[in-house]
């Protein structure tokens, strides 16, 4: 995206090079991370960084508008409502396609977004292993919103512990070391110094909670909880569990963001967003004619994760038998820009914006980021394999 630097790391661009960059980020935690690691970042000048910023913003205002969580109510599925929930998503992050228009221009689409954690602390990790190992200009960087290294990781450690006790906050998942990204878990426990716990490894004492700390052996109160459960997962996974605490209770914990946000912003904000790099996305069952340029458009349930239930080439028949229209939505299909030259063919990007938001801040603030590459029809590892300069990267942003 910024022809200059593109062409000079192409052309400086070596496998060995790539190789020992791969060993040198696996080897702190081998085995560890089960994604593929493109060989490129991204680089994005002032403009466009711009452009992608004042779309976030955007999304920004309608979830700090007052009236937002009387709008999400809905959103939140029967029986995965959780009590006590705050009043504030503490991270939220945005996916933007890397799109052409019709004048040829580059622009941000966003795709989804999410009122839940990613990969906030490998994203710390995998960019300073990345410069150890490829020349990236001094005047562009991962971090947003006047981060540095330094203030976000404690801003982040902020966010993650208010004013708890390390020993009394966990990082809470399903089998967590099984765990596709369980690489972001160790960053952030190398980071913020909290321990990952399964669900099924929390003990229940009434409203309380406890786990087992590793470094003491010891039984330990929980009170403030990471969430990286998904309820999704957790419902696909909860007969081979066995037993585990039902988070729907109320329990004596802060969350870390809240599950409901998962649900608040989410596909569900979509239709209430007005802003030229936001496709128009509609409820289905508030659709008065279905449109006849179904090709244009991509059906998505509201309450799936990981692109599941996604038709992608919608027929007016896809459309007639969803049995539950108010779940569903119907969105303008975005066409991905082929814009990071590699040494075949060109390959798509999708940047997720990262934001933190600490209690008593009016708004989130821009971190970091991730990005994707693809050559596939879609974003995503079952449209990537056996490709390469795809996978995940970071995008470094002018400054």
């Amino acid at each position: 995206m910024v022809p200059g630097l593109r062409k000079k790391f192409n052309e400086t661009f070596t496998q060995q090079q790539y190789q020992q960059f791969l060993e040198d980020l696996h080897s702190k935690y081998p085995g560890a991370i089960e994604f593929r690691i493109a060989e490129t970042p991204e680089f994005i000048d002032k403009a466009f960084t711009k452009k992608i910023l004042d779309a976030c913003e955007s999304i920004v205002d309608v979830i700090t508008d007052p009236g937002f969580k009387t709008l999400t109510n809905r959103s939140i599925p029967k029986g995965e409502n959780v009590p006590n929930e705050n009043d504030i998503s503490h991270m939220i992050a945005f996916d933007f396609g890397i799109c052409i228009n019709e004048n040829h221009e580059l622009e941000p689409q966003l795709i989804e977004m999410q009122g839940f954690p990613t990969l906030f602390g490998f994203q710390v990790y995998y960019p300073d292993v990345l410069r150890k190992h490829f020349e990236i200009p001094a005047n562009y960087t991962q971090y947003l919103g006047n981060y540095t290294r330094e203030t976000y990781i404690q801003d982040l450690k902020e966010v993650i512990l208010g004013n708890t006790p390390v020993e009394n906050v966990i990082l809470l998942e399903i089998k967590p070391h099984e765990q596709k990204t369980r690489i972001d878990f160790y960053c952030t426990r190398d980071y913020i110094g909290i321990q990952p716990v399964c669900i099924t490894d929390l003990i229940q004492e009434g409203r309380n909670l406890f786990y087992i700390n590793e470094k003491t052996g010891q039984k330990t109160a929980v009170k403030r909880i990471y969430n990286r459960i998904i309820f999704d997962d957790l419902n696909a996974q909860k007969d081979a569990l066995g037993n585990f605490v039902d988070i729907t209770q109320d329990l004596d914990v802060v969350w870390v963001p809240h599950p409901n946000w998962f649900y608040r912003i989410s596909k569900f904000t979509l239709p209430y967003i007005k802003h030229p790099f936001v496709p128009p996305t509609y409820f289905l069952n508030e659709i008065k004619q279905i449109p006849s340029d179904l090709e244009n458009y991509v059906l998505k349930p509201l309450f799936s994760f990981a692109g599941q239930g996604v038709v992608i080439d919608v027929t007016k028949k896809d459309i007639e038998q969803v049995k539950e229209p108010e779940n569903w939505i119907l969105q303008r299909k975005v066409t991905y820009a082929d814009v990071i030259e590699t040494p075949d063919i060109p390959a798509k990007c999708e940047i997720r914006m990262m934001y933190i938001w600490k209690d008593g801040e009016p708004r989130p603030r821009a971190a970091v980021n991730l990005t994707r590459l693809s050559k596939g029809k879609m974003i995503g590892v079952r449209y990537n394999k056996d490709k390469e300069w795809v996978g995940g990267s970071v995008a470094f942003f002018e400054h």
